[in-house]
């Protein structure tokens, strides 16, 4: 005689999503580790992420990056998938998010690019454009602290406290940080420096 589930449990899963859930049987499986069940899951879905990424993204190439970081976080995720959605609901969600750290981080290095490209002109002063090379040059020389520092107050306007907030460390750190290495860039740069 088969068991009957304790009363509200056939309930739970049909509202929850897995009874209905044509992926149900293949995420079981892929979650206790079956590579097969895995694959199979990949393939039914990989063109509908793709499809996803690439509308949010508008680059197909981003798409692409985007659908294989997805894929390759997917095989240690989905054990921990509980069936409170369809799989594809989780799925597509976990995709989105991608795609949004992806902007984010897009734009944090947009606005790195921009800020050491204030800092080049900077210390070109518009005299010599190799002098503005060379000044991106030695900045990237600085040690990592010391170059955060700078970027973040010359590159960025932030104050010293703001920068300190931002790297976690006080504010006399980073008036200390900036000191070392406007000291360092004197060292090596004929002229100016630019007020940080």
């Amino acid at each position: 005689m088969a068991a009957v589930p304790p009363a509200g449990v056939a309930d739970h899963a049909r509202a929850s999503g897995s009874a209905g859930d044509p992926d149900h049987d293949l995420v079981a499986r892929a979650g206790a580790g079956d590579r097969i069940a895995f694959e199979a899951l990949l393939r039914r879905h990989y063109d509908r992420m793709h499809r996803i990424a690439w509308r949010m993204t508008g680059s197909r190439e981003d798409a692409e990056d985007i659908v294989q970081e997805v894929c390759c976080g997917l095989a240690e995720r989905i054990a921990g998938f509980r069936g409170e959605a369809r799989f594809t609901t989780w799925l597509f969600g976990i995709t989105a998010n991608a795609c949004r750290d992806h902007h984010r981080r897009g734009a944090t290095l947009t606005r790195l690019k921009q800020g050491l490209a204030v800092l080049v002109r900077a210390g070109s002063g518009g005299r010599d454009p190799h002098r503005g090379v060379w000044f991106g040059s030695a900045l990237a020389r600085l040690d990592p602290g010391l170059r955060e520092a700078v970027v973040l107050v010359a590159g960025e306007g932030l104050t010293h406290a703001e920068a300190g907030a931002a790297l976690g460390i006080a504010e006399n750190t980073v008036s200390w940080r900036l000191f070392e290495a406007r000291r360092r860039l004197k060292e090596e740069f004929d002229g100016e420096m630019p007020d940080v």
